[in-house]
């Protein structure tokens, strides 16, 4: 990873929580949708992004870009929905108990990836002709970036 592209991750980091919170805000509050309806909404946009990529083969690199942006205003749409008083629209939970169900939700997700090893994937050999030849195939994540680093496993 070189130093420009790992800066340009970082920045894209930075503006997308900016743009979620003030997309979540826009379509909730200012567009009077609703936190909840927002919520859908941006699910749905992710969904028909997703499908854009899996059925009709659009480009990976930019579907991925729109479905990651597109998590920022799901993810303060549902946040609102939970801390926001009812009278307003929410659930009224609170900032305080929201926050510890986010947290309690992301240590689940990281303790069930981290003892299942569902989030990698096995290589696909090239040939069977060639199988014999090469070494067990290699577990490698879905997801790289900056905070995900290459893993030997190779135990080299």
């Amino acid at each position: 990873m070189t130093t420009k592209r790992e800066g340009f991750y970082w920045l894209a980091v930075l503006f997308t929580f900016a743009l979620g919170t003030s997309a979540g805000d826009l379509t909730a509050e200012r567009l009077s949708v609703g936190y909840w309806q927002s919520a859908l909404l941006f699910a749905a946009l992710i969904a028909a992004t997703s499908i854009s990529h899996l059925r009709f083969g659009a480009n990976a690199i930019l579907t991925f870009w729109i479905a990651y942006i597109l998590t920022r205003p799901l993810g303060a749409s549902i946040g609102d929905y939970l801390s926001q008083p009812t009278a307003d629209g929410g659930l009224g939970l609170g900032t305080t108990v929201t926050s510890i169900i986010f947290l309690s939700v992301i240590l689940a997700v990281v303790v069930y990836l981290t003892i299942t090893k569902a989030d990698r994937i096995e290589r696909a050999s090239v040939s069977r002709a060639s199988e014999a030849s090469e070494p067990p195939a290699q577990r490698v994540p879905l997801v790289r970036g900056p905070l995900v680093p290459e893993i030997d496993e190779s135990g080299g």
